[in-house]
């Protein structure tokens, strides 16, 4: 593709004017993406830079999500760091709009797919495994969520004890706890179940309902209770 730059175009080609005439759902990505962007550099156009940044993570968003920021600028010559730092707290910005319709406080969790997005808030674009807990009033309703721990990529150690402190702190009577899987796989593995099966226990003894364990990857989950596992 010839450089061409942004003025060059019909004023109905230009991303910025087009959202002005049309509205920010007639763009596409690519114009979505060099508005954010913003300029170009030498021999390359805001669009153009944004074409070639999402042929580089093949068209998904999600993927240039996840990167951090050098990783991103390191990615695609001529980005920049700036430009990097606009893209990620675009996309970030646009994930929580999405999630925050789910996952008002003052609504209860009455779905896995709510109890799903709700944190999705925590584990979308997460390259290593984190396990959170969700604690809930009788009527359902949040009253808050914590990182119960952090591991490597394969596996995450849990302290079921920290778990069921911050219930009992919280005066919570129900508890959905989540954890992602960066690789993709949304498979429960034998350890999930394990987990699951140990943290319904000792959540019992203390009076307290177990109502889900999701797995999480992007916009995908899995639910042990859809799935008959709880």
């Amino acid at each position: 593709m010839d450089s061409i730059r942004i003025k060059q175009l019909s004023e109905e080609d230009r991303p910025r004017e087009k959202l002005l005439k049309y509205g920010a759902s007639q763009l596409s990505d690519t114009e979505l993406l060099a508005i954010i962007i913003g300029s170009g550099t030498r021999g390359n156009s805001a669009i153009q830079l944004a074409q070639k940044l999402l042929a580089q993570y093949q068209n998904d968003l999600n993927k240039i999500a996840s990167q951090n920021a050098l990783a991103l600028e390191s990615s695609q010559k001529g980005l920049g760091k700036v430009r990097a730092i606009n893209i990620i707290a675009a996309l970030e910005l646009s994930k929580r709009r999405y999630i925050q319709q789910y996952t008002q406080k003052e609504n209860p969790i009455t779905s896995s797919d709510i109890s799903a997005k709700y944190f999705m808030r925590y584990l979308t674009d997460k390259t290593q495994e984190e396990f959170w807990v969700l604690l809930l009033n009788t009527a359902h309703i949040p009253i808050d969520c914590y990182q119960v721990s952090k591991g490597n990529i394969d596996n995450t150690l849990v302290d079921i004890r920290l778990l069921c402190k911050y219930a009992i702190i919280n005066n919570a009577t129900r508890v959905i706890i989540a954890h992602n899987h960066p690789s993709g796989n949304l498979k429960p593995s034998e350890q999930d179940i394990s987990l699951t099966k140990r943290i319904k226990e000792a959540l019992s003894t203390l009076n307290i309902s177990l109502l889900d364990h999701l797995i999480i990857y992007q916009n995908a989950y899995y639910s042990f209770a859809d799935e008959g596992k709880i």
